[in-house]
């Protein structure tokens, strides 16, 4: 996965409904770009440089996946799509709505195209008064000032009104934490690894994931299934019950809830398909004198992928010991999983099908799968 940078995206506008500019921006920067983690409150502002109606502005911050030069892109593609054109004109001049980049953590980048940090931006008090309100410790990577050095000591001596209205954040709608645990599962190559640590960066979740990839018996068992199933399997239940017994045992003050990217029952699952009936029957008994010590997830989602996806997704990500599953194989244990689901009771189940959905890279994809595992 990549990895996210957190920006800090300034807003403006000053024709037409302005505020209404200023949340259709917001909305459209949250469904293209990125995770909105907090918005300012709305200042009313004197138009800076030239004549014309106040503006309204804000700032928020912003996590994306995106390079800056690929924000600042689709940030000029909501400016165009919200009504503004651009004149030939040099100078300031009235706006529908102006979308800046003031800074992208500590990146500095000077290119005709994009400066970051906004190279006015500590003379510019509609900038850093908002800004304040959401970053006041966050340090200038080149004047080497918190931004609330920056203000106190801004030449700027404009009047700001800040407004008894608040812009509403988008991202709350899709805020899974009504759940104090969640687990996504799916069959191999699904992309439960990948939705979990979304999840986790995006609404500061603990972070639980598999720890499959300490498993020496793993490369062993593709290689030799019938000899080594019986020595994964039990490795297997023995390192989930204590990672989740340990996990899910320690408060994380810090975190709004849990997300892992399997559920401890995969076990039983996977081992009902790779083991001879004795050897089930004796793992089995096993199993369930640990289950029932585990805490259960308050919601269990179930990403289904169909067959051809999963082979592709699993020759993308490229794991030698997984070249040669057989599309058998993954069709036992979706239905494997499938069996187990239609009989639980003890916690909320959802399977959510993202065959067509690349939630990986297409963040409307991803958007979608969260409005799933929100809907009531």
């Amino acid at each position: 996965m990549l990895k996210s940078t957190t920006y800090y995206i300034a807003l403006g506008s000053n024709k037409g409904d302005k505020f209404k500019n200023l949340q259709d921006a917001v909305q459209a920067i949250f469904e293209q770009i990125g995770h909105v983690w907090s918005i300012s409150k709305v200042y009313k502002s004197p138009a800076f440089g030239f004549e014309s109606e106040d503006f309204l502005n804000c700032c928020l911050v912003l996590q994306s996946e995106f390079s800056p030069e690929k924000v600042l892109d689709l940030l000029l593609g909501i400016e165009i799509s919200l009504g503004r054109v651009r004149t030939q004109k040099n100078g300031y001049e009235a706006r529908v709505i102006d979308l800046d980049i003031v800074l992208a953590e500590a990146e500095v980048i000077q290119t005709e195209k994009l400066q970051i940090p906004h190279p006015e931006m500590q003379k510019r008090k509609f900038v850093l008064l908002p800004l304040n309100d959401i970053a006041s410790k966050v340090v200038h990577p080149v004047l080497q000032k918190e931004i609330s050095e920056l203000l106190q000591h801004c030449d700027d001596d404009s009047v700001l009104e800040p407004l008894n209205i608040w812009l509403k954040n988008p991202s709350k709608a899709y805020q899974p934490s009504k759940y104090d645990y969640i687990a996504i599962e799916g069959n191999i190559g699904s992309g439960k690894t990948s939705l979990a640590t979304k999840i986790s960066e995006d609404f500061n979740a603990k972070l639980v994931l598999e720890r499959f990839a300490d498993n020496p018996f793993l490369p062993k068992f593709y290689e030799d299934a019938h000899r080594y199933a019986f020595t994964l399997e039990m490795s297997f239940l023995a390192d989930r019950y204590q990672q989740i017994s340990d996990d899910l045992a320690q408060l994380d003050l810090f975190k709004d809830f849990i997300v892992s990217d399997y559920d401890v029952f995969k076990s039983l699952i996977f081992s009902k398909i790779t083991l001879q009936e004795d050897e089930f029957n004796l793992y089995r008994k096993l199993f369930y004198l640990m289950y029932k010590e585990l805490r259960k997830p308050d919601l269990y989602v179930y990403l289904h992928q169909n067959t051809e996806r999963l082979q592709q997704n699993i020759k993308k990500r490229g794991r030698e010991y997984e070249q040669n599953i057989e599309n058998a194989y993954l069709e036992k244990i979706n239905t494997g999983y499938l069996e187990f689901l239609k009989t639980q009771t003890d916690f909320n189940v959802k399977i959510i099908d993202v065959s067509h959905r690349d939630f990986v890279e297409n963040r409307s994809d991803y958007l979608w799968v969260l409005g799933e595992i929100c809907r009531v």
